[in-house]
């Protein structure tokens, strides 16, 4: 995987605005956009905007996350 930070609009703690990355293959394939914001993370697939992604919680995230492990 190939992963850039798009946007840095941080300071020091992450605001509402976020801090966005851009996921590609290792062929340069664009795999979509992660966006960190204070209150979520919203993965926006392929060219989708980041008003129609999918938005999951902190809460859910560290939940799924904690449910993985051995």
């Amino acid at each position: 995987m190939k992963v850039y930070i798009k946007e840095f609009d941080v300071d020091m703690e992450v605001r509402t605005s976020g801090i966005e990355f851009e996921v590609r293959e290792t062929d340069d394939t664009h795999l979509g956009d992660l966006v960190l914001t204070k209150t979520r993370l919203l993965w926006c697939p392929g060219k989708t905007r980041r008003e129609n992604g999918i938005p999951v919680t902190w809460q859910d995230f560290i939940d799924w996350m904690n449910s993985r492990q051995p």
